[in-house]
């Protein structure tokens, strides 16, 4: 797939799923903006990484569940690259605990990131995408948000919000060219599960049909695939990639 000439924003971007997407869409070669939060070091490894491809690549530090810091970001990359073609919404975080044990700045953190940070990033942009009357928005939802998980009460609503929003959104914006869709991986091979013991991996492991833990990979070519002109029909949609585990 050819992204030549685009620019991609990838929120959380700075490793596991964000980072092979950007790397993918920069092997297509497409510039990329990536948003990330926490690690300096790892935001200047995934841009050396990324520039290897020969593709414009640019960091910013942004808590994307800061509204006026979103807006500020999303301004500051249209200036500096003349535009938005792709807006990747990856960014999130957890805090898992039994609804029992979740105090009230668990469930408004997750939500914060993962949900109010995917619709600040939107908003900002919306009008940038309806003038181009052109351009993809793909936001990473989950399993979860479909099925559920014991434990996840806040990451579930979370990704649950997103796929509403998605869908919302792609039918406000589908007249004007832009199409709006998610991916919902399952377990996926992250720096978050790696840290887990074999036994659990291996339990995890058990439940997928497809028999394997899947790989940031596996989402980057769901999510590039989205953004390519073959997806350009394709919008509202909510595209696991998941092994089959919610089949």
């Amino acid at each position: 797939m050819k992204f030549e000439n685009k620019t991609a924003v990838i929120t959380g971007g700075s490793r596991g799923i964000g980072l092979a997407i950007a790397e993918k869409l920069a092997q297509g070669g497409a510039n990329i903006a990536i948003l990330y939060v926490g690690n300096e070091d790892e935001g200047k490894a995934a841009k050396e990484k990324l520039e290897q491809y020969g593709t414009k690549v640019e960091q910013y530090f942004c808590d994307v569940s800061d509204f006026d810091a979103s807006k500020e970001v999303v301004d500051k990359v249209i200036g500096e690259f003349g535009g938005i073609d792709f807006l990747i919404n990856n960014a999130g975080i957890t805090r898992d605990k039994l609804v029992l044990n979740m105090e009230e700045k668990d469930f408004d953190a997750v939500i914060g990131v993962n949900l109010k940070g995917t619709f600040n990033m939107i908003k900002h942009t919306y009008k940038h995408f309806m003038k181009k009357r052109a351009g993809r928005i793909v936001s990473t939802s989950s399993i979860v948000g479909l099925i559920g998980n014991a434990g996840q009460a806040n990451y579930s609503a979370s990704k649950a919000g997103i796929i509403g929003l998605t869908k919302s959104v792609a039918r406000e914006l589908a007249g004007r060219g832009v199409t709006v869709n998610a991916v919902a991986p399952g377990y996926i091979g992250t720096d978050m599960t790696n840290a887990l013991s074999d036994k659990v991996k291996e339990s995890m492991q058990a439940q997928i049909p497809a028999k394997r833990i899947g790989t940031p990979e596996d989402v980057a070519n769901v999510v590039a695939f989205l953004c390519s002109d073959d997806a350009a029909y394709v919008t509202g949609e909510v595209i696991r990639v998941d092994g089959g585990l919610a089949i």
